[in-house]
């Protein structure tokens, strides 16, 4: 699929979403104000062409939880409000800044971490960073996460390979009636807290 085309339903897309989410926007703000005190979340990923970015989502865990893949985090770290946003997406919905702002796609391979290095080099290996990085895209709606950096990058591979708007679209479609998971917390996981408050959630 031409990636201008893809751009063009990405703006047309995310604009329709932000407003009609606008309510929802500022009461999932509000709410997380009285959850935890910093209702968003900034943190630092890989994106096109391995230039770095600010990903902008809600916070679903506790300020001091460290930053790192979600798969190594413990679920005692994702706050009550954080659960709920998660299990319903709506952690998400700030992303749509990010496809704005041209950092991201609707669809694509789901944006990872700087110091996340298997990752990195099976994605390089298959220009996966040719494209932007998703909120959702074909290896999330299956439930692989990016604790099998091989097989999601294999993944990631197969869908640009393979992407139509029909299947741009089903993806959408899917990831919206509540198909997959993406990276999940492993409650058995230990996890250590840092002091440099950034939350650590995907």
């Amino acid at each position: 699929m031409n990636q201008a085309a893809i751009r063009a339903l990405d703006i047309v897309i995310s604009f329709v979403l932000l407003i009609l989410g606008l309510p929802l926007f500022v009461i999932v703000l509000l709410l997380g104000y009285l959850d935890n005190g910093a209702p968003l979340f900034f943190q630092l990923r890989i994106g096109r062409e391995q230039n770095p970015f600010t990903l902008i989502k809600f916070r679903t865990m506790k300020p001091d939880t460290e930053s790192v893949g979600t798969h190594l985090v413990n679920s005692a770290s994702i706050t009550r409000l954080g659960s709920f946003l998660r299990k319903t997406k709506l952690d998400e919905l700030p992303q749509l800044f990010n496809v704005l702002a041209g950092h991201m796609s609707l669809v694509g391979p789901r944006p990872c971490l700087p110091n996340q290095h298997e990752l990195i080099d099976q994605r390089s290996e298959r220009a996966v960073f040719r494209v932007r990085p998703g909120i959702t895209g074909l290896a999330q709606i299956n439930e692989i996460d990016m604790s099998t950096p091989r097989k999601l990058a294999r993944y990631d591979r197969l869908m640009i390979e393979r992407m139509t708007p029909g299947l741009y679209l089903r993806l959408l479609g899917a990831t919206a009636l509540g198909k997959g998971r993406g990276d999940r917390v492993k409650a058995s996981v230990g996890y250590r807290n840092t002091a440099n408050g950034r939350g650590r959630q995907d």
